[in-house]
């Protein structure tokens, strides 16, 4: 199973589409956000992550995020399995609680199993 894509957003649907196909409808992705309050906050963005499943996969697996600041890890890690049926798309959505004392550019490291890393940028401004 592989990562096709991750991203920072606000709001998805998911609709068929003439002929049976599915749509996915995404709004307000982000790579920033600014924080809601004078710092420190507690955010909780929301992350997509849309997956492909080859044929030949057993279409279950283990879908990992961290977060690190320059570089750094951060105590925060989500940890969740994922199944997709072999041959078709997917996804997951991932909600972490992030405390943040001062503005910063942060990572959302994503990988399934043991695999390659996806890196997701997300800068936190000031009020």
């Amino acid at each position: 199973m592989e990562i096709i894509t991750a991203l920072f957003l606000e709001n998805f649907e998911m609709r068929q589409a003439e002929g049976g196909s599915a749509r996915l409808d995404l709004s307000g992705v982000h790579f920033s956000l600014t924080a809601p309050n004078p710092f420190p906050v507690t955010l909780q963005p929301h992350l997509m992550v849309l997956l492909r499943c080859p044929e030949e996969h057993k279409g279950i697996a283990a879908l990992e995020v961290t977060f690190h600041s320059d570089s750094e890890p951060l105590d925060v890690r989500n940890v969740q399995p994922v199944t997709v049926e072999p041959g078709k798309f997917g996804y997951n959505l991932v909600q972490a609680t992030l405390e943040i004392s001062a503005p910063m550019n942060l990572e959302a490291h994503c990988r399934v199993d043991n695999g390659e890393i996806t890196k997701v940028p997300l800068t936190i401004l000031a009020p």
